[in-house]
């Protein structure tokens, strides 16, 4: 580990969007899960969540670059129970479904506290989840196809939420309370050591420059 590796791994934690999410509703494809969490973590999305038949999958091994583990993801029973979840947190949940009545991806406000849903890979939203979102919003297609990949929209809609948030200058400061920000450098750095602490109880101790814990004085 060194000190550049460390500056690199706070100024990403610097710039994730808190109330930015992604929810996946039984998508279920490594490929597919790999490559939207990797497109999370590259766009600063700080935390996914998400629902799979028969229990969560190894996302960290299927994702690739290792990239998975620089993204929390949060496992939910059903759909429904994780967006009243998100309402409770006080977010608006996007639907990227083609109904009739969906806006164009480019119209929705992701400045707002917000989760971006994305279906199952063969049939989309859920009717369930269909009757608790709070917006549809579609991709313009002007080919053959009715869709693209599911990975692939959720990479054109959560770069819009990059471009709008940027703009309003949302990636400019620290969005993370400093000790949430502390707590995850230290698993990020320091699984083995967190661990422990957790296992014991004990706080996290303080990081050098180089990412090691400071020694007490």
């Amino acid at each position: 580990m060194t000190a550049k590796r460390v500056a690199r791994m706070r100024e990403a934690l610097e710039r994730r969007q808190p109330d930015l999410r992604v929810l996946l509703d039984q998508v279920n494809k490594p490929h597919n899960l790999a490559a939207i969490l990797r497109t999370c973590d590259a766009v600063g999305v700080f935390q996914a969540h998400a629902v799979w038949p028969g229990g969560v999958p190894a996302v960290h091994h299927h994702s690739s670059a290792g990239v998975g583990k620089w993204v929390n993801v949060v496992a939910h029973p059903d759909v429904c129970s994780a967006i009243q979840a998100l309402h409770n947190e006080g977010l608006r949940v996007y639907a990227a479904h083609p109904v009739a009545g969906a806006v164009d991806y480019r119209q929705a406000d992701y400045t707002v506290p917000c989760a971006v849903l994305m279906g199952a890979e063969l049939w989309g939203v859920s009717e369930a989840a269909c009757q608790r979102v709070d917006e549809f919003i579609t991709i313009p297609m002007f080919g053959l196809g009715a869709s693209v990949n599911v990975s692939v929209a959720a990479a054109v809609i959560l770069y819009e939420a990059q471009r709008q948030r940027l703009a309003k200058g949302m990636y400019n400061h620290p969005r993370l309370a400093p000790e949430v920000l502390h707590r995850i450098l230290f698993e990020w750095l320091q699984p083995r050591i967190a661990r422990r602490c957790r296992e014991q109880g004990l706080p996290y101790p303080e990081l050098d420059e180089a990412g090691h814990p400071a020694r007490s004085q």
